[in-house]
């Protein structure tokens, strides 16, 4: 059985002002990160001043002294792990740097922004050469850091993780790492946003976008078993997993946010054709997770070695990264990170009956602390909600009369005292068994 679906709901869940992120801070974060010359997860971890390990330790200086800027809202800790691989055949120590900020009245959910530290150049087993990695992925680290920077300034009821993972390239392990962290925990997490390669916006086609940004998500489930799949398909939920549903809810939060002046191109499937990024290991996990890049991006600036051949120049070095398009997909993710963690938890299951009548019934789960509950639907030849009805704390279920079953999906979102919306479940039914079904 799957747990149930949740969809961005189409509503502002608060009226506070987006902060604005410091593209002077971002830069600075980025030419610290470049400083350190190579950020190879095989590289020195002994060297004060160049190396993974520098790099970590710094990443871990600036977690704290935010930290204390803000009273001793985060926990800065360095989580790790031994890993082996084709990649690591000797095998290496992946640490993940992470800042935690409690949750008030909420901190089992869990909220992760994530982008990993790690280098590499053309040969994936070069520890000593260069590697700049100024946007593959020292953009998502300095997005990471503004995020707690600013964020860390608040209060949320759900606790946000700050993360800075190693080992991607060698095989996302930081991601694996931290993953299994959760778990260990027991951390409800209700979102993971990861963030790798968001600075660039020169293609290389020649193109040149710095007003959309990408986020990528699964739609049949890497975590689910042959039934659950097959119970996704027979409610139609193919496009409503709950990785897809924050990717709804990073498209809801630009069209809230048109000042940002970035579109969203939502796309369906989990990332990059035959690429992969450290979300993944989450959706193994069956926690609901993303992956924001650029809108185009440039492989001559990607696991490349600094040079110049035939006047081209190839390597990800600091002058291509765009610093207010960078500060444009820091304030995204600040949006929805903001949102999910200040909403309630949604429903953990939501179903609907009516095959054969004119009338739909809607039944839930209730959340505790949950003020109301918000039952959302839709035709069902279309993705957004469009109708929605409010009812009180103490309902768990409602029949929507003249709303055929088969025409419309339903979902239904948890509502705080303030009006705050969480994500929608996804409201389905077990599938009916194939002998004897009704035509």
């Amino acid at each position: 059985m799957l747990p149930g679906f949740c969809v961005a709901a189409e509503t502002a869940q608060t009226g506070d002002p987006l902060p604005h992120p410091d593209t002077a801070a971002l830069r600075q974060t980025v030419t610290g990160l470049v400083g350190f010359g190579t950020r190879h997860t095989l590289s020195t971890t002994t060297d004060p001043h160049r190396g993974i390990g520098a790099a970590r330790r710094w990443v871990a200086e600036k977690m704290t002294a935010l930290g204390t800027q803000c009273g001793g809202c985060l926990n800065v800790e360095t989580v790790g792990d031994r890993f082996t691989g084709p990649r690591a055949p000797e095998g290496v120590q992946v640490e993940d740097v992470i800042a935690i900020q409690k949750g008030d009245t909420d901190p089992d959910r869990v909220v992760i922004v994530q982008a990993h530290i790690d280098t590499r150049v053309n040969d994936v087993m070069d520890a000593t050469t260069d590697a700049p990695g100024a946007n593959d992925d020292a953009s998502g680290v300095a997005l990471v850091l503004e995020a707690a920077r600013l964020l860390s300034r608040q209060h949320f009821p759900a606790t946000i993780v700050y993360a800075a993972l190693s080992g991607e390239e060698q095989g996302l392990w930081g991601g694996e790492l931290l993953a299994r962290t959760a778990t260990a925990r027991g951390w409800k997490v209700a979102a993971v946003l990861n963030n790798d390669i968001v600075g660039n916006t020169h293609g290389i086609g020649g193109e040149h976008v710095d007003n959309a940004v990408r986020v990528f998500s699964e739609g049949i489930r890497m975590a689910a078993d042959t039934a659950g799949i097959s119970q996704q398909r027979a409610i139609g939920a193919e496009d409503d997993s709950p990785s897809r549903a924050l990717a709804r809810e990073v498209v809801l939060q630009s069209r809230l946010n048109p000042g940002l002046g970035l579109k969203v191109e939502s796309i369906r499937r989990p990332d990059r054709f035959m690429r992969g990024g450290d979300h993944i290991p989450f959706l193994n996990a069956g926690f609901p997770a993303i992956r924001f890049t650029e809108a185009t991006e440039n492989y001559d600036r990607q696991h490349q070695l600094v040079r110049v051949e035939n006047g081209h120049r190839y390597g990800d070095t600091i002058e291509f990264v765009d610093f207010p398009y960078l500060a444009k997909v820091t304030a995204l993710n600040i949006a929805v990170i903001r949102d999910i963690a200040t909403a309630p938890a949604p429903p953990d299951t939501a179903t609907i009956s009516g095959a054969l009548k004119d009338d739909t019934h809607v039944s839930w789960t209730a959340v505790p602390g949950a003020a109301g509950y918000r039952v959302r639907w839709r035709a069902a030849d279309t993705s957004a909600w469009k109708d929605s009805r409010d009812v009180p704390a103490q309902t768990t279920a409602l029949d929507l009369t003249h709303l055929n079953v088969d025409d419309h999906f339903f979902g239904v979102s948890s509502l705080s005292a303030n009006g705050a919306e969480s994500l929608v479940t996804f409201a389905g039914m077990p599938p009916r068994p194939l002998p004897g079904h009704t035509h």
